[in-house]
């Protein structure tokens, strides 16, 4: 009896796996906000707990640091969004004008080898297909999309504002439901201890990340290219996803770098100056601010980003890291999950 009875709990659970994840896709405008928030609350709440530790009414630093996120966030999509826009219209003409004739002699001989791969499958017929056209940003497609952001936005800002004011007081209705008193002290425990290490994890990331895109801005600057801003802001922006976020990144500046530099070495210097600090930032300067409990195994992390990028998309990839380190943590401190902490762990 034991073995059927083994199956079907395996039948079970591989079931409630899949409904769960179904669950989670199906639900995605409702939950993303809700995380989003979540981690952006705790990334926030040291700020607002240093504050009331000076006897600063909670309500009233929660406004300014809001005030201040909003303002900043504000700034940094009206700086950035004009080189963005005129990069995303200039990039397809670019590319076939000044990109394709410097890697045309390197793609001569793989063209002869794919014309020559068709005509020993055509017959000899080569079949020339039109290029398809260069997609072009419309500005009714962006003013149709304003509003739907402007409500994610919202709706994020609003959950951030109420988390960093009432998040203590959640944790204390939390505590009032345990039944006991050594659950109750319990529960305090793993509560406080998870968004304590959180916090610091988050807030220590965007800090890290942050740094990162100034100095590649400044890196960039220094070496002639145009809009480094733009470029700092997508390398902090990007480095919230590991590897995949660095790897994307070097390529972006490589493309804008062959697009604008004619020398060769000019035009390499921006991605391998980028390569360069992303090795020491990831392999040096965040281990060692860290600590050897916040890092993850990098097969872990990969298999986390493309299960929740399939599930969400970028704002899933983008949550990935946080969910799966809040994930180890927990497993931390429950008894019989300490397994996961220890796979996922490095």
């Amino acid at each position: 009896m034991r073995r059927p009875t083994q199956a079907m709990s395996l039948m079970l659970t591989a079931l409630l796996v899949l409904a769960l994840i179904y669950t989670l896709a199906l639900s995605q405008t409702l939950v993303v906000p809700l995380m989003l928030a979540m981690f952006l609350g705790l990334g926030l709440n040291p700020l607002v707990a240093g504050a009331a530790r000076l006897h600063i009414p909670r309500f009233l630093s929660a406004i300014v640091v809001m005030l201040a996120v909003t303002a900043g966030s504000v700034g940094a999509v009206t700086l950035l969004a004009p080189p963005a826009v005129k990069w995303l219209q200039q990039a397809p003409s670019a590319i076939r004008h000044d990109l394709a004739p410097k890697i045309k002699p390197f793609t001569r001989k793989l063209d002869e080898a794919n014309r020559a791969t068709q005509s020993l499958v055509g017959n000899g017929s080569v079949r020339h297909t039109a290029a398809p056209q260069a997609a072009r940003l419309d500005v009714w497609d962006v003013i149709a999309v304003t509003p739907r952001v402007l409500a994610f936005a919202l709706t994020v800002g609003l959950l951030v504002f109420f988390f960093l004011i009432f998040g203590d007081r959640m944790l204390l209705k939390l505590v009032e439901v345990s039944p006991s008193f050594t659950s109750k002290r319990h529960v305090v425990t793993i509560v406080r201890n998870i968004q304590a290490e959180v916090s610091r994890y988050i807030f220590t990331a965007t800090c890290i990340n942050i740094s990162l895109g100034a100095l590649t801005a400044l890196i960039l600057w220094s070496l002639k290219m145009p809009d480094p801003l733009l470029w700092g802001g997508l390398a902090a922006l990007a480095n919230f996803v590991p590897y995949v976020g660095a790897i994307s990144t070097t390529l972006v500046l490589l493309i804008a770098g062959s697009m604008h530099f004619d020398h060769l070495l000019d035009a390499l210097a921006p991605a391998l100056s980028f390569a360069a600090l992303t090795a020491v930032e990831g392999n040096l300067i965040t281990p060692m601010i860290m600590g050897r409990r916040m890092r993850l195994s990098p097969v872990a992390i990969l298999i986390w980003l493309l299960l929740w990028a399939w599930i969400w998309g970028i704002a899933g990839a983008l949550l990935a890291v946080p969910m799966l380190t809040t994930v180890k943590l927990i497993a931390e401190r429950i008894r019989g999950w300490e397994w996961f902490a220890h796979l996922v762990g490095r």
